[in-house]
């Protein structure tokens, strides 16, 4: 039997592994879909703990805690960081099966060295383990991109989200990892809830200096105007999380009516 994650792990024959070893993996990584901060990246942020890198902004693990029956509190609550991570190593032996048992272990032997199975009984250990080396020069958020030779990184960004940290990591002389914003344009079509949207407008008059009032044509500039400001940071994808792609047959006049309606 295999080790569990040896250093062939998924790769099922020799075509596989001379790909894997000899093309793919001294290749760089071009990440065109993330959740990383922008401005932990531009402070080039170290982090106090394996809790705040792991479980402050993972709702992967958060779902996976909740199907165990774990709390909100040690979730995304006010736990203190050893109390969540505990909770989220009483979680790790029950998904098995799923990739994040994977995931969890691979993350602890690359870049952390530490080959022990996260269960309640190693919890503690890990978590020291871990924590010492955050406090390493190569494990602040820049570092170890660099790390794992992240050539690019392409952040998920609403159209009213500041650009001022994509403005400071672009200013950035020479840059190992070039970071570059993508456009999650999805709650402009929240319309559903009317206070909400309305207050997503707010927003976006301030962010991109379009007075929208109830005009549809003043919208599509406001959206304009954000658009252009993307691209100019070095933003060429965008990014939809849509549950439905509703089509239906439309006229100008009535989509202006019904944003009228809305905005009343």
């Amino acid at each position: 039997m295999r080790a569990f994650l040896d250093d062939e792990f998924l790769l099922e024959s020799a075509v596989a592994s001379d790909l894997y070893h000899r093309v793919a993996a001294p290749l760089p990584i071009i990440d065109y879909h993330c959740h990383l901060s922008p401005q932990l990246m531009a402070e080039d942020h170290r982090f106090r703990s394996i809790t705040e890198l792991w479980l402050d902004g993972d709702h992967y693990k958060w779902r996976a805690m909740r199907s165990d029956g774990v709390p909100e509190r040690y979730c995304t609550g006010d736990a203190p960081d050893w109390e969540k991570f505990e909770a989220w190593a009483r979680t790790v032996p029950h998904t098995v099966r799923n990739p994040q048992y994977h995931w969890t272990h691979m993350e602890l032997r690359r870049p952390f060295g530490i080959r022990d199975l996260l269960s309640p009984a190693t919890a503690r250990s890990v978590y020291d383990r871990c924590n010492a080396r955050l406090q390493e020069d190569g494990f602040t958020a820049m570092s170890l991109l660099r790390g794992f030779r992240v050539a690019v990184v392409c952040t998920t960004d609403d159209p009213v989200d500041s650009l001022d940290a994509h403005r400071a990591l672009a200013a950035r002389p020479d840059p190992d990892t070039r970071v570059y914003p993508t456009w999650r344009p999805d709650r402009a079509l929240a319309i559903d809830d009317p206070a909400g949207f309305n207050s997503y407008l707010a927003k976006l008059e301030e962010a991109s200096g379009v007075a929208i009032g109830g005009s549809f044509a003043a919208l599509l500039d406001a959206f304009t105007a954000r658009h252009d400001a993307f691209h100019q940071m070095g933003c060429r994808a965008s990014d939809h999380g849509l549950e439905t792609m509703a089509s239906a047959p439309w006229e100008d006049a009535e989509v202006a009516g019904t944003f009228e309606r809305v905005r009343a």
